[in-house]
């Protein structure tokens, strides 16, 4: 699954007060020989060997033209239509100039893109000094994804008035006074205003190669250096640091984080607060002053070997801009990112003087470190492992039945996925796979027997994707569990990473890494997951909106097909105790007031995203937060993990630290209402063929 992020939101680490004042233009941004080098070689090698080749034409180009603009400018506020217009007359040029490996149409883009968020933040800056009439009715719009560019700089100007208003009135609407709205926005749009300063070529280019490569299919991407580490980093689940999570936070990179057992959080040297001002290499490296450097760049300053010295100039959270700072040196060392491996609890689940103990596996991703398995490391990390562990500490704590939880898992290995369903079926197949020339293979598992023989039901949701898919599937297909939750994301393509610098022989890293569609999956009852995805045997209400998220909203995505099935025998038939399941469930969420409560917030939730446009009016708006107040009130406070509640104007970087981490906190501690649903459902299910059991024993 492709997660996407506004370009703004790319990087958080902000130059000083006077580094835009000061610099004039921003840079003028030019591509590099070796960029232009891979993004030919990248066409070579889609136009050959991707699962459907799309040829670089005139067609493609306007398509990928189209995506990066709109990468640029997804809410049409920063151009005007006149840079549109002129953007387009070379929207079919864009082939030729891949060819010709010249990539001055895309950079010539971004140069004016960095000049309008100049121009923009620097005219939202001024008018934080004017007077703002909350009194007119007017409407702002949240969502100009569809609206027309601004014809004008007037008009433009308007829209960025009304951009600013809002934004003071939510912070007006928060309590907060004049003096303290106009020192958060002129830092918030300062900071985006001196981003323009701080972008380099590899973001240009960046930028344009995702364009390219998603115009051919929505799961095809190009990974420079910094996106390839991250990605290999991803499925290791590990990294050699520090083990401290960074945030960018007033001009200084803050720790937000000390991971358990890393180097940071053993030398007690750290405190979650304190602020990075310099990094060195080594015990005599000199210093590098980081105020003001990207987030990224400095990650990879403090990243290194294993076993070397990182020294860091540390400013303590509790001390002013001028306070005393130290120097500590921390050993990297190799940190295990525990937070996305699989985790095990057990839920008890009441149903009249009955008590069922179900055991729950929350599995972020289908991680597996293919690097140690290469080198034959017995204990290489990963996704079956790891669930097979826990699997045998539940069956050691007598669970009636298993709940897996694969909500908002993106995927990740194929093989992991195949591995996963071999615990709960055994030996047989899981998936089929077709390839480009049609062929079509079965992907098996060769366990002997599962590790886990008795009741299952596996939770999914429209985050769920890819290898989550192939699993669930395969879990519905042999009748081996009950699927449970919402549709899921429908991504039924398979993707292989290919080393561009090893296809051309290049000594030293230079032309990056390419994930190219190559094969379809199919389910083993022939269907395949593409675009559909899994259907839940049991529905649950979902957050998120099925018309902008999953494979359906991509306008280039495959179709469903299908194809013979596989020789496989079923392990048993659900099917049969559906009906009752869904009887149950209904019955029992009818009367919950919990899950009742839970149901009204995500109408409440997708009222406020289908809002196209929101009223200035300061009077309006006090009505409603007071409506919206008075239904909490009437229904009694419940933490159910949808925020519905008030807007403090605040981004993320501009709260107190404390405060920010209070709200996560709070919202990984709030009751889980649909993991409690889908346990007492397997729990049922538990029930139902312990009485099969007995009638058949009889």
């Amino acid at each position: 699954m492709r997660t996407k992020y506004g370009f703004f939101c790319l990087f958080l680490a902000f130059a000083s007060s006077a580094y835009a004042l000061e610099a004039g233009s921003p840079p003028v941004l030019t591509p590099l020989p070796q960029q232009a080098q891979a993004a030919h070689l990248t066409a070579q090698f889609l136009q050959r060997f991707h699962y459907k080749p799309v040829p670089l034409d005139d067609v493609l180009s306007a398509r990928i033209m189209n995506r990066f603009i709109k990468s640029l400018d997804p809410d049409r506020v920063i151009f005007l239509q006149s840079d549109i217009d002129k953007f387009m007359a070379g929207s079919t040029k864009i082939d030729d100039a891949i060819n010709q490996e010249d990539l001055n149409i895309p950079f010539s883009i971004f140069n004016v893109y960095e000049q309008r968020v100049v121009d923009r933040m620097t005219y939202a800056r001024s008018l934080l000094n004017q007077k703002l009439d909350f009194t007119a009715k007017e409407d702002y719009a949240l969502a100009r994804d569809k609206e027309p560019w601004p014809q004008t700089e007037a008009e433009s100007d308007d829209l960025w008035r009304k951009r600013v208003k809002n934004d003071w009135l939510r912070l007006k609407l928060a309590g907060k006074d004049d003096a303290a709205i106009r020192d958060t926005l002129d830092k918030r749009y300062e900071n985006s205003l001196e981003r323009a300063y701080k972008y380099k070529n590899d973001d240009v280019f960046q930028t344009f190669m995702d364009a390219y490569t998603t115009s051919v299919d929505p799961h095809t991407d190009y990974f420079g250096a910094t996106a390839s580490a991250e990605f290999d980093i991803s499925m290791k689940l590990s990294l050699v640091g520090i083990g401290a999570v960074l945030q960018e936070r007033d001009d200084y990179t803050t720790i937000r984080e000390l991971v358990a057992g890393g180097p940071a959080q053993l030398s007690g040297k750290l405190a979650v607060g304190d602020r990075i001002i310099g990094v060195g290499q080594g015990e005599n490296g000199p210093i590098k002053e980081v105020v003001g450097t990207r987030l990224d760049e400095i990650v990879q300053m403090i990243r290194g070997a294993k076993g070397s010295v990182v020294r860091l100039d540390i400013l303590p959270s509790d001390a002013g801009p001028d306070g005393k700072h130290h120097v500590i040196s921390l050993v990297r060392d190799k940190i295990s990112l525990d937070k996305q491996a699989a985790k095990q609890t057990i839920l008890s689940v009441k149903d009249g003087n009955t008590t069922r103990r179900i055991g729950v596996i929350t599995l972020p991703a289908f991680y597996e470190d293919f690097e140690a398995r290469r080198k034959g490391d017995k204990d290489y990390r990963s996704a079956s492992r790891d669930v097979a562990k826990l699997l045998g500490e539940l069956k050691q704590e007598k669970v009636d039945g298993v709940l897996i939880d694969l909500r908002n898992n993106g995927g990740g290995s194929l093989s992991e996925a195949i591995d996963l369903t071999g615990l709960f079926v055994g030996k047989g197949p899981v998936v089929q796979q077709r390839d480009a020339g049609g062929e079509v293979e079965v992907e098996s598992d060769d366990l002997a027997a599962p590790a886990w023989t008795g009741p299952v039901g596996v939770l999914i949701n429209r985050g769920s994707a890819s290898a989550s898919e192939i699993f669930a599937a395969a879990i519905q297909d042999y009748g081996r569990g009950v699927i449970i939750g919402e549709p899921s994301f429908g991504k039924g393509t398979v993707q292989t990473v290919v080393n561009l610098d090893q296809v051309a022989h290049n000594q030293k890293p230079k032309f990056g890494e390419l994930k190219l569609t190559v094969a379809q999956f199919f389910r083993i009852n022939g269907g395949t997951t593409q675009l559909r995805g899994v259907t839940p045997d049991i529905s649950l209400p979902g957050i998120s909106d099925l018309k902008t998220f999953g494979e359906s909203s991509y306008d280039n995505a495959l179709p469903w097909t299908q194809v013979k099935p596989a020789n496989y025998k079923p392990w048993g038939d659900l099917q049969a105790l559906l009906p009752q399941l869904q009887s149950r469930h209904d019955a029992r969420v009818k009367d919950d007031p919990e899950y009742k409560r839970f149901v009204e917030d995500l109408t409440t939730l997708k009222e406020q995203r289908d809002k196209k446009v929101i009223s200035l009016n300061e009077a309006e708006r006090r009505n409603e937060l007071t409506a919206q107040a008075n239904r909490i009130k009437a229904r009694g406070q419940a933490n159910d993990g949808i925020d519905t509640g008030e807007d403090d104007g605040l981004q993320a970087n501009e709260r107190s630290l404390s405060a920010d981490i209070a709200i996560e906190k709070a919202r990984k501690n709030a009751k889980d209402i649909l993991q409690n649903e889908a346990a007492s459902i397997v729990a049922d299910e538990a029930d139902l063929q312990a009485g099969m059991s007995r009638a058949a024993a009889k």
